[in-house]
């Protein structure tokens, strides 16, 4: 771009024409659109159309869509029905455990729906317990997800059961030389099986490794390594559902007498001999907070299924109804679904494709919506303070506290999308996609650039 022809007189857009072409890579591209929130008007774009690969700004594309549904606010619920009757401390009939997608459910919420459940007057179950998960189909991944990021923990088994987020933490602590170190699992659960092969402060144990074998779908949790220090990892387990139900009929038992002591799954048929026991619910807050702000993928992916339920009316949907209702969403804004390529909720998927002017809309149209954007902006990362941007436009930088963005990379690609308040009280919304960018320093140091440059108008 001849930038001093084509901006002519506008010095903002000759100002930041001018600090892309000085920080952009060569081989990078970017995609720039800056919206006056007070104005109303485009206030600069730079190849703004181009179409990017989200990675984690496409998680506001589903908060916004998710926050606009009536029942936005409606808490994640896990709940425990009864089908039979009840007869001289003996349940006759079987246990259902309903999943609602909650990705903020711990082993502390398995205990107490137990302990709701041992309030109704029955000591043995005669019957089976069954795992609801039919409010989701049973694809565990979203479409386009690299299949070798497994085993991280960032890579969840989706399921309207989960349990610790589908995954373990695991602690190594130092012993004695030559010792095994000692080993704090959580949660508490005998469905996978930790094979200890650490050594404290031995050179030859090599690095500090926790491994199990996913490409069989195995359970068996392997640590090695050199232990010096504390030493802190997270692991994914397979099927995000048998984990849950594994963990809550070992605990079922520790309070009630099963007669079947085993679990399945199955959507609980309703009639007049069915009774609701027990719920666990989690803010709809809690789980938007941590979406945004730590860029949590099973916090995404449980908004973007539920927002497929509300939209849709439905009980059992795909990700088809999620994306649908985002499509939806675009062509209230003026814009064409088409143009774009919606494939999953939180932007591990290669196949999304959305351009800085779609962002900017999307947050434009929650700034305007009071059942939106107060929710939106108190759980984004702010500049220098917390979240994902904790280490970025730090404290001396300009943009310290003024930046309200979400943070998204993986490789080859960086994006920052959000809000900025300027030195003059003006409220602009942004979105930077950087593309093709092997070095992401150099990506983000463009992006936070772009923001100090931003702030100081």
């Amino acid at each position: 771009m001849a930038i001093a022809q084509e901006r002519g007189t506008n010095a903002l857009a000759y100002s930041l024409d001018s600090l892309i072409q000085a920080k952009l890579p060569q081989g990078g591209q970017v995609g720039v659109a800056v919206y006056d929130l007070n104005t109303n008007q485009s206030l600069y774009t730079y190849q703004a159309d181009r179409l990017c690969r989200p990675a984690s700004t496409q998680k506001l594309i589903t908060a916004i869509t998710a926050l606009n549904q009536p029942r936005a606010q409606e808490p994640f619920r896990t709940e425990v029905w009864y089908k039979g009757e009840i007869a001289n401390d003996t349940l006759h009939g079987d246990l259902y455990i309903i999943g609602g997608m909650d990705p903020e459910l711990m082993e502390t919420a398995i205990d107490t729906l137990i302990n709701l459940t041992a309030a109704y007057p029955f000591r043995i179950l005669d019957g089976q317990v069954f795992g609801d998960v039919s409010m989701k189909d049973s694809l565990y991944w979203g479409k386009g997800w690299i299949w070798d990021d497994n085993p991280e923990s960032f890579q969840p088994y989706l399921s309207p059961l989960m349990l610790n987020k589908g995954f373990v933490k695991i602690a190594a602590i130092p012993t004695n030389p030559g010792e095994p170190a000692s080993l704090e699992v959580k949660p508490t659960s005998t469905y996978f099986n930790i094979i200890n092969e650490t050594l404290t402060k031995t050179t030859s144990a090599g690095k500090f490794v926790v491994m199990r074998d996913w490409m069989n779908n195995a359970n068996d949790i392997t640590v090695s390594g050199n232990i010096t220090a504390r030493r802190l990892e997270e692991i994914n387990v397979y099927s995000s559902q048998d984990f849950f139900m594994h963990t809550f009929l070992e605990r079922l038992g520790m309070r009630f007498t099963l007669l079947q002591p085993w679990y399945n799954f199955a959507e609980m048929q309703r009639n007049d001999s069915c009774q609701l026991v027990a719920v666990y619910e989690t803010p709809v807050s809690k789980v938007l907070r941590q979406m945004l702000k730590e860029s949590d993928n099973l916090n995404a992916e449980a908004m973007f299924t539920r927002l497929g339920v509300q939209a849709s009316g439905k009980n059992h949907v795909s990700a088809d109804e999620s994306i649908q209702a985002i499509q939806s969403l675009i062509r209230t804004m003026g814009l064409n679904p088409d143009d774009y390529r919606i494939a999953d909720g939180c932007g591990l998927s290669m196949y999304d494709y959305v351009s800085p002017e779609l962002l900017v809309a999307f947050l434009r149209y929650a700034y305007n919506k009071d059942n939106i954007f107060p929710h939106l902006f108190r759980s984004m990362p702010v500049a220098g303070v917390d979240g994902t941007l904790k280490n970025r436009m730090r404290k001396g930088s300009p943009a310290y506290q003024h930046v309200h963005a979400k943070t998204g990379s993986y490789t080859g690609i960086n994006t920052l999308a959000g809000y900025l308040e300027t030195n003059s009280k003006r409220y602009l919304a942004f979105a930077i996609m950087c593309q093709n960018q092997l070095k992401a320093s150099e990506a983000r140091a463009l992006q936070d650039a772009i923001c100090e440059f931003l702030v100081k108008q």
